[in-house]
């Protein structure tokens, strides 16, 4: 898609660059931390630095910094959609405080429960966006020759959040914003 965009931008007598934004914007805005790629990167960061912005000339190759993207990407809403999976049915069980407190072992982190709410949160917030970015991720790594089994299932739990995204009034209750998440598919 990148290159696509490049030979347009191209034949028009523009100069192409490659943006991808590899941090959330809320907060930092134009200083969230960006990866460039492309002939014209190297120019563009010295005329956007003084504006505030936070990019690093990734490579001269079109593609390279939103493949990175697209990667991180399987990872980070991957995590957002098992934490909403696992949550979910952990509290059908009456779990999920005995599940969080376990990762604690494996990953170690200080509040397991205050980062499983900002996950969950962020995909019932940004749902709908985050599902299309995920089917985008699932060409690119199709697009390697591996089939893409985890972000074309993470895509379809980000569609399921979105529906959900009422859940979020309680987001600061994890059970409370499971539980409105769950009442949604009595529904």
């Amino acid at each position: 898609m990148k290159r696509a965009a490049q030979a347009i931008i191209d034949d028009a007598g523009g100069r192409y660059v490659e943006a991808a934004v590899m941090t959330p914007i809320s907060g930092k805005r134009i200083a969230s931390k960006m990866l460039l790629g492309g002939a014209h990167a190297e120019e563009f960061i010295a005329r956007a630095a003084p504006l505030g912005f936070d990019a690093t000339v990734f490579s001269d190759e079109i593609g390279k910094a939103s493949a990175t993207k697209m990667c991180r990407s399987v990872i980070i809403k991957g995590v957002e959609a098992l934490l909403s999976e696992s949550m979910l049915a952990a509290r059908d069980y009456g779990v999920e405080r005995e599940v969080l407190d376990s990762l604690t072992d494996l990953l170690p982190r200080d509040d397991w429960e205050k980062f499983t709410r900002y996950m969950i949160s962020r995909a019932l917030q940004h749902g709908v966006r985050r599902a299309e970015e995920m089917r985008e991720a699932a060409k690119t790594v199709e697009e390697t020759g591996i089939e893409p089994l985890m972000a074309t299932a993470t895509a379809q739990r980000q569609d399921w959040s979105a529906v959900r995204k009422h859940a979020l009034t309680h987001a600061g209750d994890l059970g409370a914003m499971i539980d409105a998440m769950r009442d949604h598919e009595a529904k």
